[in-house]
């Protein structure tokens, strides 16, 4: 919890007539104007955010707010307003949606502080912006990268499997942790032979490699990046490339990692050096695999079953709660699914 000395005051009332029965009413007044309202929101947005996840009445008065509902979600508010109004005090800067990942990660572990989320700062550039984990999964996805040989992660898109795994790569990397990185794919072919797609074999397989390059971009400036590239530092290539090779003081990312097979799995694990770190990713939805007469198709399914007890070995499995993307696209994901019931 914050300082005590920057809490907010808070006083329950007694319960009016009309609420329904287990109803209170919490008024949480608090010191600073300004990072009250920044707290609530222009025009109260995020306070309409929060009224819509917890079903409670919230409404303000200048650096005032009053919670009106269901006494659980109502002290769950109450602990989320304060800790958050600590932390902007302290100068951490709230993004529109970590309101909701916050009141996420205290309806599933209502002790959590929330310091040690949004203070973690995976990786930071005096030129890009920094990156932090933003859900109680994508946190202890960095803790297993961090402390693990090799880390499996699976789950939907959006959850930072792959730019968390990058982030904490190149803060290994600058901190000479590791020598350097590699990132790979398995080139799928999603209805094209590479052998008629045109260029040298670089060309054909480098839009496989695009969202592991997109990822660096994003952190580093490309012209530090391309001298990586340059001189070694960091590898990109695809997965085939592993073969025959042993990666010692290396954080290697192998994405995609549904769409190996058996065989490319226990190739690509068994290449582990010493001083080494691995981060496997894949989202086992997307598999674009021909299928197979018999066994698993998916050298990932396969992998995440032998592999379970294996120690030294972390498997992180998201969920659609660890999903980090523009609101609007939640809502296209759910119609999709929604028409697809349907269908």
């Amino acid at each position: 919890m914050p300082n005590s000395s920057i809490l907010p005051h808070s006083s329950p009332q007694a319960n009016n007539s009309a609420e329904p029965a287990g109803s209170v009413e919490l008024d949480l007044h608090f010191e600073d104007n300004g990072y009250a309202n920044e707290l609530f929101g222009s025009r109260n947005a995020n306070l309409e955010r929060l009224s819509r996840l917890s079903g409670l009445r919230l409404s303000s008065r200048g650096s005032s707010l009053s919670i009106r509902g269901d006494e659980g979600k109502a002290e769950l508010v109450r602990n989320l307003m304060a800790q958050l109004y600590g932390l902007l005090r302290s100068g951490v800067r709230l993004h529109p949606r970590d309101m909701e990942h916050a009141y996420s990660l205290l309806e599933r572990k209502p002790g959590s502080d929330l310091k040690d989320l949004f203070r973690d700062t995976v990786f930071s550039s005096l030129t890009r912006k920094s990156v932090v984990a933003k859900t109680l999964g994508q946190r202890e996805y960095v803790e297993s990268l961090r402390s693990c040989d090799m880390t499996f992660a699976v789950g939907p898109a959006g959850t930072g499997k792959t730019y968390l795994a990058v982030a904490v790569a190149l803060s290994m990397l600058l901190s000479k942790q590791v020598k350097r990185i590699i990132l790979s794919r398995p080139a799928v072919e999603a209805g094209e032979r590479l052998g008629f797609l045109p260029g040298d074999l670089a060309e054909k397989v480098n839009p496989y490699l695009r969202p592991l390059y997109d990822a660096l971009y994003d952190m580093i400036d490309q012209e530090r990046i391309a001298q990586m590239l340059e001189s070694g530092i960091i590898e990109i290539a695809p997965l085939a490339f592993m073969r025959g090779r042993t990666l010692n003081d290396a954080f290697i990312i192998l994405d995609e990692a549904q769409n190996t097979t058996v065989e490319q799995m226990k190739m690509f694990v068994t290449r582990l050096g010493f001083g080494s770190r691995a981060a496997i990713t894949g989202d086992l939805t997307q598999i674009d695999l021909p299928a197979v007469a018999s066994g698993p198709r998916s050298g990932l399914v396969h992998a995440l079953e032998v592999l379970k007890d294996v120690h030294g070995i972390s498997i992180i499995r998201f969920q659609k709660e660890d999903v980090i993307r523009h609101p609007l696209v939640g809502r296209i994901v759910e119609a999709y699914d929604n028409s697809e019931k349907y269908s």
